[in-house]
């Protein structure tokens, strides 16, 4: 009962069910020998439950806005066919023009599907610690500073830090990880993840809504909200159409006295296709993207991306993981082995909170648990020089000695992206030529480049000299799209044709700047951003040179009455319904 009632009290379900029923009274419509039992024709049912919502909204958009809409258009050719009365076509006109909304609200949908995911795993309150006493709070109300206590199975309320216990989170909502990160103290917690096991507090660093989940989301509603130059474009000539098709309307009336031939005008005329044509595939576009974890700010970058013909890189955090990891050991003793050098360097570094202790006893946990301890020792920073050999692919040595003698090292280095070359290769296929820009010595660059197939370096720069090297390109006509992660990036990624951030480790400054973001930092989605973009819009001047020759074809067609107003409903809307589908196959594309 109550899944009945839905249909009636939700909005869209009515209006999909009036659409059913106005479809089906007009097939009945056609039957003669119901036109002689029934008062009235079926065809008002269909005139009644979609046309009046249409001729409503017209005269709303007039009177509160003061904007002429395609909306206007259509109900003249609505009561025009009703005056004359051509009942049939004034329903058919109204059915149509409304199947073409509902597929071009199901386009929509399914682009805000991923906004709707974030919304809905945004939570609604947090447990804090105030003084002694714990209560749960709405999280808007969370401070900064506050000390918030997750359990078991709850989510992430706010960002923050963890300053009590151990976990695994499941990250998967907003890196893409499908294995949960394990946090202890000092990690850092993002809402919208979610605890998987035993309880931790957490020191609050963001307001609920600065937060990381909220962040995403706002990106997404202004996909949603935005809209590229060319759907303006369409908007004021739908105007101009229907100042013309209405000239056009009267003159035909006047020159052949047939009435029927200007309400056919007013039909055919009707600019609905060409409204749609736009929105309906930036829509499907960003929709697209979103499935595969890129979000995209508006309409207006979509355009931008699909003409980009240079693309600058920065380096750490981009093409590499952003984070130290063991790329050598060497013993300097006879006594002892490669790994000997790497288990003792783990003892000493067991309880360090250094990102390189760190990533030494990750690089032997791969192994063993290192066991025992070492109670005497010391760290000694920048006593020796390094080998350069280690040196050229940018890493950091650390030394180990012991009883006053070196007796080996470990060289330490942010590691290439798994994807990395294979990206590379990928764009430069489709005529994209990629460039390096980084901060870096000149011999740690040459050697990340080398590793992922890039040809033009720009080694030692500050975030102004990559800004001023962007410049340089967009001086030139270069359309030139920067890709970076850090506040250093901001400025090439405000200044550049086109920006897109590393959303996962990313600072907030960098997505803000940015035009799209890579949710889960999975580069090798850039390829899919671009093709997609060129694929929308190649789409949406398809549509356009469609629906437009179609009105031609249509009006002249008309205006020698060798289309009647049921038929001129017919082959107009059928248009419509032709762009909204044409534009929901971009849902359809694939990332490699």
């Amino acid at each position: 009962m109550r899944k009945i009632k839905n249909w009636f009290t939700d909005g869209n379900k009515r209006r999909i069910l009036m659409t059913v029923l106005s479809g089906i009274s007009l097939v009945f419509s056609l039957g003669g020998w119901l036109k002689a039992v029934l008062p009235f024709d079926m065809a008002w049912i269909a005139v009644i439950f979609c046309g009046i919502p249409i001729v409503f909204g017209a005269v709303k958009a007039l009177i509160t806005e003061h904007d002429i809409k395609a909306d206007v258009l259509v109900s003249m050719a609505l009561l025009g066919s009703l005056y004359i009365g051509e009942w049939f076509a004034a329903g058919e006109v109204a059915f149509i023009m409304q199947i073409g909304s509902i597929l071009e609200d199901a386009t929509a949908a399914k682009a805000k599907a991923g906004i709707a995911k974030l919304i809905k795993l945004t939570p609604k309150t947090a447990r804090v610690k105030r003084g002694d006493i714990e209560k749960i709070i709405s999280a808007e109300d969370v401070e900064i500073g506050d000390v918030a206590v997750v359990f078991a199975g709850e989510t992430v309320p706010v960002d923050g830090f963890i300053v009590s216990g151990n976990t695994s989170i499941d990250q998967s909502v907003m890196t893409g990880e499908s294995i949960p990160v394990d946090k202890s103290i000092g990690d850092e917690v993002t809402s919208g993840t979610v605890n998987q096991f035993g309880t931790f507090e957490m020191k609050v660093t963001r307001e609920e809504k600065d937060s990381s989940l909220q962040r995403m989301i706002q990106l997404a509603k202004e996909a949603d909200a935005n809209k590229a130059p060319i759907v303006s474009l369409a908007d004021r000539w739908a105007t101009w159409m229907v100042i013309v098709s209405f000239l056009t309307s009267v003159v035909t009336w006047l020159v052949t006295g047939e009435l029927i031939r200007a309400v056919t005008v007013l039909v055919v005329f009707c600019p609905c296709a060409f409204i749609l044509a736009t929105p309906t595939a930036i829509m499907a576009g960003i929709g697209n993207a979103t499935k595969y974890g890129i979000l995209v700010r508006s309409g207006d970058a979509l355009e931008r991306l699909s003409k980009i013909k240079y693309i600058a890189f920065d380096k750490t955090g981009t093409l590499t993981n952003g984070t130290p990891k063991v790329v050598a050991v060497k013993s300097l003793a006879e006594y002892c082995s490669d790994e000997d050098i790497l288990r003792i360097a783990a003892l000493v570094e067991k309880h360090s909170e250094h990102p390189l202790g760190k990533a030494i006893c990750a690089a032997y946990s791969l192994k063993r648990e290192p066991a025992g301890d070492v109670s005497d020792f010391a760290v000694i920073a920048g006593q020796l020089e390094a080998e350069k050999e280690y040196l050229k692919i940018g890493a950091t040595v650390i030394y180990i000695s012991m009883e006053q003698e070196i007796i080996g090292l470990i060289a330490l280095a942010d590691t290439v992206r798994r994807d990395a070359a294979a990206t590379i290769e990928k764009l430069k296929s489709e005529g994209i030529e990629p460039i390096l820009l980084t901060g870096d010595n000149e011999d740690a660059a040459k050697h990340i480049a080398a590793e992922v197939g890039i040809n033009n370096v720009k080694p030692n720069l500050l975030p102004e000299n990559k800004m001023e090297i962007v410049k340089g390109y967009m001086h030139e006509k270069k359309n030139i799209c920067m890709i970076g992660d850090g506040i250093n990036d901001a400025l090439a990624l405000s200044t550049a044709y086109a920006g897109i951030a590393m959303g996962g480790i990313g600072s907030d400054i960098a997505v803000e700047s940015s035009d799209a973001v890579l949710v889960n930092d999975d580069i090798k989605r850039i390829p899919h951003l671009f093709y997609i973009a060129d694929s929308t819009m190649k789409k949406v001047n398809f549509n356009i040179i469609f629906s437009m020759s179609l009105n031609f074809v249509a009006v002249a067609l008309a205006v020698t009455g060798i289309l009647n107003p049921v038929w001129g409903a017919l082959v107009h809307n059928c248009g419509s319904v032709f762009v909204v589908m044409n534009s929901a196959l971009l849902l359809t594309i694939k990332s490699d």
